[in-house]
């Protein structure tokens, strides 16, 4: 899958995870999130679950992978991993050479 069908799979995608404003930027750049980095998770997604990110506006940025559940995301320390990057927006930006 390619970030061209993101808009289509944000509309129905069962797992979602909300970045916040400070960290939307890392993100882009292809970086994973930490939990100071959560805005929102859906409830109940597990564990290496695939998600759809998005920022607090609801506008799609990219796919990523779950490292922590809902429940565990809650107890962990700000500066620990919650979301591997798996591709983004920002892409076509970076590896437009390579694209073309």
């Amino acid at each position: 899958l390619g970030v061209t069908c993101l808009d289509y799979l944000a509309q129905y995608a069962q797992n979602k995870f909300w970045v916040k404003p400070n960290q939307e930027q890392a993100f882009l750049y292809g970086n994973n999130v930490s939990r100071a980095g959560l805005g929102r998770i859906t409830e109940s997604t597990m564990r290496h679950q695939g998600v759809v990110v998005l920022n607090m506006a609801d506008v799609p940025l990219g796919f990523g992978v779950t490292a922590r559940s809902t429940l565990e995301c809650r107890k962990l320390e700000s500066g620990q991993i919650v979301l591997f990057h798996e591709a983004d927006i920002g892409e076509f930006v970076r590896k437009e050479e390579q694209l073309i």
